[in-house]
Parts: structure tokens; C-alpha cells; sequence
């Protein structure tokens, strides 16, 4: 085997002449001062070796016994590498060799000798590989509050899929659905995460090398919060305001920064979350501040500057998550609109520079955080929301884009988001394509930025050697370009059936736009479904998964066509509309039997009311 298909593509890699054939018999041996460090990532290893090779290899921590009965060593050794998180992995002279300065390193190294064993079964390649990354840190962030939270099966297979591509940061995206012992009412139909379940999954991924750190936002989107009376006054408005995307919303939406009850609130939600993990960093959010200064803070915005109430208050949790031995996060888009004010942030936060289109100015913004010497991650996402399908070509870029500006420009992570919005209707198998993407970017950006993406997701995602499922997944999350319109941060299929009928397209003109073509592009992105070959448990469920996102898909096309044809054949358009509504009626009972496969119940209401609405417009 000349060729292999890896994720993340290791960043040295030599092929060797040679065959190195596993046999049974064979032990692996677990050296270093502790060896019992390397216990859990030899026993993935082994469980590796017993489905992939078929043979099952003791492990040991000596040498000892006749010659030539190690097959595998796996070594913590000083000078092994320059990097604590890189590996040097050797498959030759009778003998696989992973070594590494620390646990972690040795971790990822079997990680892509998996990957190999999976490819090439008892005949292993000979092979040098010498690989470490770019970034320390490569994150995930994972919305739970718009609606979906994960069931805990669906959290562990997912973060040992991330951990497995060298993943080692992931966050659970929190609003209201921790469930706070304090504030039962606000969780009380969100089926939330408890903190039994946070110490659990804590625990999980750090046998996997991975940091749970605790998200819980502490300014914007306290919607979920402020709705309730307990909370109503802490809101900076209940009124209608205007946002940045020339809308008008109606709040409650923000905290009040000058209210003293807000710090208290948020004081409280750290004390009981907090516990809960073993992270020393803590990401309060604080984004999207869109109504402040449009309500009670008004006057001292006027009086002192929007961006320096903004500052204040973020000083404020600052110190909140400092006195409790936290590193805090935040998110950087609005501190970012006020770069005078950068300076001002004490060295030891991480901002999160964000930004989800594929022109985002990374290198612009990276710039300003690192001229002023505060640490910062990139932040790109999988375009997965508000789409159905995702992005693909957008996901690549944008993911691609932020791993270059922020390797360029001294970032100290890549945090990759996927986000719920309006309802999380994609499935999360949606989600892998840009996963993968934000793996391979992040980790070693020259070796891996001009990857076969396909075929990457089609091996390391589904696990389908045909490469059918990757190129599925990429094709139908390009479908959003065959309309003759892309939104930002969207698609227009999933607008046509988010909005009113006479509101076909938000927020942009009222154009024709090219369902048919948009039809055709669905039907040919799902041809090659029926030749995958996936092995993984379920299958079955993502087929089913993929094939209702193409029914949504189409359903919006068809829609679409209604609402654009107008009523120029009453007749028609009543039998169109009978056949749309009983069309959703199916998709509504399947949506929410492939929700509860891999999510908690709580907000399958309010996601279902979404579609629902959808079938009102046929009835009218």
C-alpha cells in the first residue's frame, strides 16, 4: 500500500519499501516512568488489532520473555520529539514503534496507526511518520440550546470520532440547558445536561486527551433566562430593537450590564456549573450584544460610548471567572468593532475571533488581537445551520481561511463551531464534512489544506471505504448553490420554508430563483447513496438521515415553485398545496423519530413547531 488515507494527513510521512505482517502471538509493550499513562490509549490499540488484523495482543510493561515477542512498542521517551503534543510513528524491521515526550503524543500517534490498521488490515505499509500541529488547541463547539441536546451515547460516539482526528478541546454551547439546581424553571422542558452527566462526560474525554471546557453565556442570548418573571428585570429591554442585519427584534434579549442583579446572576450559574469540570478555562460568550444601549443602558452608552459599557461589564466576568481560577474565553465580535479598546483586555483572557463566510477578514482581525498581545483562537464553522444540507464549498473555505490567517498570525487555537439556529434542523451527521475539515486544517495546515475532502469524510466519518457517503455529503451540502442565490450565513432553501409566504427570501429582494435546476442538483447528489458501503453501527440511520434531508430539500423547491407560480391556477395550486401539506405530514413523523435517535426530547416541540407552521400556508 503506497497510499493512505488519513485524517488529519500527518505532517511527515515517508513510505517505505516492505510489508510488516501482524501476527499472532505478539504482545505490546508500554514503556516509560509510568506506564499505566499509556493503559487506555494500548487498549484502543489493541481492540484496534483484534478488528481490523484479527489477532489479540497482551499488553505488557517489560521486555522480558523470547525474542522478537513485542510487536508494538508504545513509549514515553525525553527527546522523542521537540513538541509535546507530536509523535515519531516506525513500521519496519519487525517492529511498530510510537514514541512520544509525553502521554498525548504516543496518544496520537496510535490514533493514526488505527487509521492505518483500518486501511490495510494484517500487511502494514513500512513507513516513517514525523507529525506534531499547528495549533495547541482544536476545538469543537456543540450547540445544545437551540433546541437539540444530544443524548449522552451521541456525545461519547461523537467525541471519540473528534478525539480519533486529534480533536482536544470540545465544548457543549450552554444558554439554559445545564440543569441548575438554582434555576429549575428556566431547564424545567429542555431536557437538560446534568451535572452527574458533566462529571461523567468530564471524565470520558479526558481519558481521550480531551478538555471539556464549560461554555455558559453571560451578556446576549439570555433570552431563555429573561422570558421568565424571576428574570424579566434584569433584561435591557423588552422592546422592539434593531439589530445590525436591519431587522427589528423584540427582547427580551440581553442582560442589563449596569443592573447589579445580572453579575449576581451570572455569579451563581459559575458557582454551580463550574465543579462540574476539571478545565481551568471557562468560555463566558458574550457575543451578539445587539440591543444594548437600546434600553436601560441607553444613557450611560451615551454618556460613556457603546463599546466602553461593553468593556465594563466584560471586566466584570472577568473577574467573576478569575477569582474562580478560570481562564476566560470570550467570544471577540464586538470588542472587535472597537479595536481602541483591545488594549485595554487583561493578557490573560483567550478572545475568540469568529466568523462564518468564506471572505470572513481573519487576517485583519487576527492582526488586531495579536498586535495588542492578547491570545486568541479562530473560530470558522461547519455552515451546517440554517441550511438542511450545509455548505460545503463555504465550510471548506472559511474553515481553510481561518487555519492560515490565525497560523499566520500567532492564534493558539481553532475552535470549530456548529451552531442550532431556528430550529437545528440539520441532522448531525450534516455536521462531519466540516468536523473533518476543521480537524485536518488545524492539526498540520500545509499537509493537509489540498485533501481529498470526499474521500477524508467518506473513510474517517462514515467509515466507507467506497467513498459513496463522503461524496453524498459533500454534493447535497453544495445543493445550496444551485438556486441562483446565497444568503449569508444560510441557504435559501431553508428560508423558503422558515418564512411567510410573502416573505419568501429573508432578508433579500424578492428575485426568481431556479428551483428546477435546485431539483435536479438534490436527485443527482443522492445517486450514489445506494453504492456506499458504510460499516459503522448506525449505519443504517444516517442513510435515513441523509434521505430526509433530501426530501426537506426538495419539499422546499416545490414550495418554492408554488409561491413563485402565485394563483394563476386555483385549482392547481389547491391540489399542489393538498399533496406539500401531506408531504410534510410524513416528513414532520420522520423528523422526529431521527431526532429522538440521537437526541433528548425536550426541545422537539418547539423545533417541530417550526415545520408545522410550514403546513398552515397550505391550509390558508
Amino acid at each position: 500500500m503506497t497510499t493512505l488515507t488519513l485524517l488529519p494527513q500527518p505532517r511527515q510521512i515517508a513510505i517505505l519499501e516492505g510489508i510488516q505482517a501482524i501476527t499472532t502471538g505478539r504482545r505490546i509493550l508500554l514503556q516509560g516512568d509510568t506506564p499505566g499513562a499509556l493503559l487506555f490509549t494500548a487498549q484502543r490499540l489493541q481492540q484496534a488489532l483484534r478488528v481490523h488484523a484479527g489477532v489479540d495482543w497482551e499488553l505488557t510493561a517489560t521486555d522480558e520473555g523470547p525474542l522478537g515477542a513485542i510487536g508494538i512498542t508504545l513509549c514515553i521517551r525525553p527527546g522523542a520529539s521537540t513538541y509535546i503534543q507530536g509523535y515519531e510513528l516506525s513500521i519496519k524491521d519487525e517492529q511498530i514503534i510510537v514514541e512520544a515526550i509525553s502521554a498525548i503524543g504516543v496518544f496520537y500517534g496510535v490514533c493514526t496507526l488505527i487509521q492505518i490498521l483500518e486501511q490495510a488490515g494484517r500487511q502494514l505499509p513500512c513507513l516513517n511518520i514525523s507529525d506534531w500541529p499547528d495549533f495547541v488547541a482544536r476545538g469543537v463547539v456543540l450547540d445544545i440550546s437551540r433546541d437539540k441536546v444530544p443524548t449522552t451515547e451521541t456525545l461519547h460516539e461523537l467525541i471519540d470520532m473528534l478525539a480519533s482526528w486529534k480533536i482536544n478541546q470540545i465544548q457543549l454551547y450552554t444558554e439554559h440547558t445545564f440543569a441548575y439546581q438554582n434555576h429549575p424553571d428556566v431547564w424545567a422542558k429542555a431536557s437538560p445536561i446534568t451535572g452527574q452527566q458533566i462529571l461523567e462526560l468530564d471524565a470520558y474525554c479526558r481519558e481521550r486527551f480531551v478538555e471539556l471546557v464549560p461554555n455558559q453565556n453571560s451578556f446576549g442570548h439570555m433570552e431563555r433566562w429573561l422570558k421568565h418573571e424571576r428574570y424579566a428585570p434584569l433584561a435591557e429591554t423588552h422592546d422592539w430593537f434593531d439589530t445590525p442585519w436591519g431587522l427589528r427584534l423584540k427582547g427580551p434579549f440581553s442582560l442589563a450590564p449596569e443592573d447589579p442583579g445580572s453579575l449576581r446572576l451570572i455569579q451563581s450559574l459559575y458557582d454551580e456549573l463550574l465543579p462540574h469540570f476539571s478545565s481551568h478555562m471557562l468560555n463566558v460568550g458574550c457575543d451578539e450584544t445587539i440591543d444594548l444601549g437600546q434600553g436601560r443602558s441607553k444613557a450611560i452608552c451615551e454618556a460613556k460610548g457603546k463599546g466602553q459599557v461593553y468593556l465594563d461589564y466584560l471586566l466584570n466576568i472577568y473577574r467573576l471567572a478569575s477569582d474562580r481560577g478560570r481562564i476566560m474565553q470570550f467570544w471577540g465580535d464586538i470588542i472587535i468593532e472597537h479595536p481602541e479598546l483591545i488594549p485595554e483586555l487583561p493578557k490573560d483572557v483567550i478572545a475568540l475571533e469568529w466568523g462564518y463566510e468564506a471572505n470572513h477578514p481573519f487576517a485583519d482581525h487576527s492582526q488586531r488581537f495579536a498586535s495588542s498581545g492578547i491570545p486568541f483562537y479562530v473560530c470558522p464553522g461547519t455552515s451546517s445551520w440554517s441550511t438542511i444540507a450545509g455548505r460545503t464549498d463555504n465550510a471548506i473555505t472559511n474553515i481553510r481561511n481561518a487555519a492560515e490567517h490565525g497560523l499566520a498570525n500567532g492564534a493558539i487555537g481553532l475552535l470549530n463551531t456548529d451552531w442550532g439556529d431556528s430550529g437545528h434542523w440539520q441532522v448531525l451527521p450534516v455536521s462531519f464534512l466540516g468536523f473533518a475539515a476543521g480537524a485536518a486544517y488545524s492539526w498540520a495546515y500545509a499537509a493537509n489544506k489540498s485533501i481529498d475532502i470526499p474521500q477524508v469524510v467518506s473513510y474517517h466519518a462514515f467509515d466507507d471505504p467506497t467513498g459513496a457517503m463522503g461524496r453524498v455529503a459533500y454534493d447535497l451540502g453544495n445543493v445550496y448553490r444551485a438556486i441562483g442565490m446565497e444568503p449569508g450565513n444560510s441557504s435559501a432553501l431553508f428560508w423558503v420554508l422558515q418564512e411567510l409566504p410573502g416573505e419568501l427570501i429573508h432578508p433579500m429582494p424578492q428575485i426568481e430563483l431556479d428551483f428546477e435546476t435546485a431539483l435536479v442538483t438534490i436527485d443527482q447528489a443522492m445517486q450514489p447513496i445506494s453504492n456506499a458501503r458504510m460499516r459503522r453501527a448506525d449505519a443504517a440511520q444516517i442513510t435515513q438521515e441523509f434521505e430526509h434531508t433530501a426530501r426537506l430539500l426538495r419539499h422546499a423547491c416545490r414550495l418554492g415553485q408554488l409561491v413563485q407560480d402565485g394563483d394563476t391556477d386555483p385549482a392547481g395550486s389547491a391540489a399542489r398545496r393538498k399533496l406539500l401539506d401531506q408531504d410534510m405530514r410524513e416528513i414532520v413523523r420522520e423528523y422526529e423519530r431521527l431526532w429522538l435517535a440521537r437526541n433528548r426530547p425536550g426541545g422537539l416541540p418547539d423545533s417541530v413547531a417550526r415545520l408545522e407552521k410550514v403546513r398552515e400556508r397550505y391550509r390558508a
